[in-house]
């Protein structure tokens, strides 16, 4: 069931043909000149790679999250890693997707799947951390409309996006409890403001902290119903932390293929300094953790496109959680591969070291995952 079919294979090939047209020099001109990878998001999005996995009835290809996460992989493992992929056509088109009513489809779909359309995603919250429970973002009903006020932190590209999945809470009517609710927001309302986190990631995409006072938005801006807010939301987590894992795995790759090249032609005390044990070593121990990590992250995908919400929880975030390990081990790697060469400008790798610690940091943290296969799949006491 980990095993990939000839239409996933000749998926990879492609999108890996469409990013070698633009590779890593690429990424980082348009980094370094304050711009965005424009092209290559339209071109991918014109050949259908953004939408591969939305329904065929809006103008996407009909597959799976797995596929989605083949391509995401495949573009970092040519040097362009686009991190917007994991937020914009993941969670977002596969939320609304999910349940979204036929009107939303209909109007948002179409667009994230040809890319024409960009939203981000909104829950970290200043003082909620990677605790859901304690978002106080909160809308309350106005009229036939919603009010929506809050605070927002790490949000990534509001700066190209049109609109925001946000993740806020509203009172259920028969409790009075707060239960959480999925809004569109566009980032041109009354009352939508962002701010720039300074950050030291190399990266086209930004941080931003997004300020919410009461937002006006129509009643169809909720996403779906809004007693299904729970199952919404961790229909869009799950498919993060699998498309956070390909990222991950295709920025190792990348690392992992300049080390070995290095290694086969960098020539010291005679033979290639690959023929060493103390290089191959070190290098074969990181394709092997890399692979490990790709089938974990093909699992998750596959107990997600079958339906498994559950099995696909557990396994995404040990897909992630792997993947992040031997991602931060194998760029750390290469660069030690090239010695002096890692830091120069010319090899493309230092920029690689604080995007490397992403995947032990976000969406969720390796700490907060180790929580999570404790008590769930060993059964351990609840340590939080």
């Amino acid at each position: 069931m980990i095993l990939e079919s000839d239409e996933r294979q000749a998926l990879r090939r492609a999108v890996s043909d469409l990013a070698g047209k633009y590779g890593h020099d690429y990424y980082l001109r348009c980094t370094r000149a304050g711009e965005k990878t424009t092209e290559l998001w339209q071109e991918a999005g014109r050949l259908g790679y953004l939408g591969v996995h939305v329904p065929e009835e809006y103008g996407g290809g009909g597959g799976g999250i797995g596929d989605l996460a083949a391509v995401c992989e495949e573009l970092g493992a040519a040097g362009c890693p686009l991190l917007m992929m994991v937020v914009s056509p993941a969670i977002c088109a596969t939320v609304i997707s999910r349940f979204g009513t036929p009107e939303q489809k209909r109007r948002w779909l179409p667009g994230l799947a040809d890319g024409t359309k960009i939203f981000a995603f909104a829950i970290t919250e200043p003082d909620a951390g990677s605790n859901s429970h304690k978002l106080t973002t909160t809308a309350t009903r106005d009229g036939d409309g919603w009010l929506l006020s809050g605070r927002k932190t790490y949000i990534s590209g509001i700066d190209e996006a049109e609109a925001v999945l946000v993740v806020g809470r509203t009172a259920d009517e028969r409790t009075g409890r707060l239960k959480p609710v999925l809004f569109v927001v566009p980032t041109d309302a009354p009352g939508f403001t962002a701010q720039q986190i300074p950050t030291e990631l190399v990266a086209p995409e930004k941080q931003y902290n997004l300020f919410l006072d009461e937002v006006r938005l129509p009643d169809d801006a909720l996403v779906g119903s809004a007693d299904a807010g729970l199952l919404q939301l961790f229909a869009g987590l799950n498919p993060e932390r699998i498309m956070a894992s390909a990222f991950a795995l295709g920025m190792a790759r990348y690392a992992l293929s300049r080390a070995v090249e290095y290694a086969k032609t960098r020539a010291v005390w005679g033979p290639p300094i690959g023929a060493h044990q103390a290089i191959s070593h070190p290098l074969a121990a990181c394709h092997i953790e890399v692979e490990l990590a790709r089938l974990m992250t093909r699992e998750a995908a596959y107990l997600y496109d079958s339906g498994d919400d559950q099995a696909a929880g557990e396994a995404a975030n040990m897909a992630k959680y792997a993947a992040g390990e031997a991602t931060v081990k194998t760029v750390d790697q290469a660069i030690q591969t090239h010695g002096g060469n890692g830091l120069a400008t010319e090899y493309g790798l230092a920029t690689l070291l604080v995007a490397s610690r992403l995947g032990r940091i976000a969406p969720v943290s390796r700490e907060m995952i180790l929580n999570f296969v404790a008590q769930h799949s060993l059964g351990l006491p609840r340590s939080y």
